[in-house]
């Protein structure tokens, strides 16, 4: 049956592809290969297959290069957008910085003035006090003066009527001596008067002049708690996008920086206007309060690992989460051998050496509870116990330990618990 069909098929193949022989001739003999219809399809077929699986495998070898092109071009775009956005982020940070700076100068200047006015003021009340207490001494004196002469006039009487003329005439002389002090007395009261008139419209021109520095310094307190409370929002979204409460991070702050000193000396206060003075030192000290408190996250995102560890050309090729039914506790950045590794954050070298499945590997103990690693490294530039510093080089990128290819495998712990380095890396965004 087979021998059959296949004599069929050459039948039927023999009109497109007739029968050939192929001759072979040595010395003394000829022999001849006949190449049927069937066997000379088969050779075609096995050619054509050959063609057309060296021009599919051709397509798809150039293919991938146009798309890996296509990659590092996409990268190289992402990267560039994401520095553009940095460095906008930036500038609009230090214009927040010089806004606040200006509003503390301002608020500096305010308190100054204040001061200043509070203490003419002062000055001028006193004055007032002393013109006040001026002016009942005249008077007592001119009570005295009235009854020394209502005195002086019954003694004259009297004398007049037991005495001489020239009793008389002493009586007369000295009632001009004291009609004239009586003058003198009521022109010094006047002038007093006068005086004290005066004082009281210039203590009302002070207190005026008072209620306006008073109302721009209300206006000046109400700009600058606007401006560091919308400063404060990016600083906060930093300590909770990456998993730690803000407050707990500035209560460990403060612990370290809780110095305080100096000699206490009294200070008085006038004892008028006194609620809008306690209203304006109210918002100063919430002021100062946002302020210690920017400040305060200013120093914990410096002992933060926010920086990259990678500046030059890479790809990323794993992130953080399940890969291959175990937990890949990093990132993962591509890059030839040899390529600068940097710490990320301020921190000590607790370890740098071989560890399984890591390679050489760099560990180092940040503040706050947080450590960076850095593995598969082809060579360890620091040593354990050494203090190092945000962006300095501690390593190159290298393919020891478990690895498929060079590349640097960062981690990020938090009290020993690993957390996706990119939430510390998308948060540097909102500081710079």
């Amino acid at each position: 049956m087979p021998k059959r069909l296949v004599n069929s098929l050459n039948a039927s193949l023999e009109r497109w592809l007739p029968e050939k022989r192929l001759f072979l001739r040595s010395d003394d003999a000829t022999r001849f290969v006949r190449l049927r219809p069937a066997t000379q399809l088969l050779a075609l077929g096995a050619v054509t297959t050959v063609f057309g699986w060296t021009l599919v495998a051709s397509s798809i070898l150039a293919i991938d290069a146009v798309s890996s092109g296509n990659s590092r071009d996409q990268v190289t775009r992402v990267q560039s957008a994401f520095e553009q956005r940095l460095a906008e982020l930036s500038q609009e940070r230090d214009a927040r910085a010089s806004e606040a700076l200006a509003a503390q100068n301002r608020f500096t200047v305010a308190l100054d003035q204040v001061s200043e006015m509070q203490s003419k003021l002062l000055a001028s009340e006193e004055e007032r006090r002393e013109l006040e207490r001026g002016l009942k001494v005249v008077q007592s004196t001119l009570r005295d003066a009235i009854a020394e002469r209502d005195t002086a006039k019954q003694q004259t009487a009297e004398a007049q009527d037991s005495d001489s003329t020239d009793r008389s005439e002493e009586f007369a002389v000295a009632l001009d001596i004291l009609s004239g002090e009586l003058r003198n007395t009521a022109t010094d009261r006047s002038q007093a008067r006068k005086e004290a008139e005066e004082a009281k419209l210039a203590a009302q021109e002070l207190q005026v002049e008072r209620d306006q520095i008073i109302a721009r310094n209300d206006q000046i307190l109400t700009q600058l708690e606007d401006a560091v409370s919308i400063s404060i929002e990016p600083l906060d979204k930093v300590f909770r996008s990456v998993g730690m409460d803000p407050d707990d991070v500035l209560t460990t702050i403060r612990k370290g920086y809780s110095g305080q000193g100096g000699p206490l000396n009294p200070i008085s206060y006038s004892t008028r206007g006194d609620a809008a003075l306690s209203q304006g030192e109210t918002k100063a000290n919430k002021v100062i309060v946002t302020l210690d408190q920017m400040n305060t996250y200013r120093i914990a995102i410096e002992k933060l690992p926010l920086a990259m560890p990678v500046l030059d050309s890479f790809r990323w090729t794993s992130p953080f989460g399940r890969r291959w039914g175990r937990m890949h506790e990093g990132v993962d950045m591509a890059g030839p051998v040899g390529t600068p590794i940097y710490a990320t954050g301020d921190g000590v070298i607790t370890f740098a050496g071989r560890q399984s499945g890591y390679g050489n590997l760099i560990k180092i103990k940040h503040e706050l509870g947080t450590e960076t690693r850095y593995g598969h490294l082809s060579r360890i530039r620091v040593k354990a116990g050494q203090r190092v510093s945000q962006g300095e080089r501690i390593g190159d990128m290298g393919n020891t330990g478990r690895s498929t290819g060079p590349h640097l495998h960062y981690e990020v712990r938090m009290n020993g618990r690993a957390v996706d380095p990119m939430s510390f890396i998308k948060a540097a965004s909102n500081v710079q």
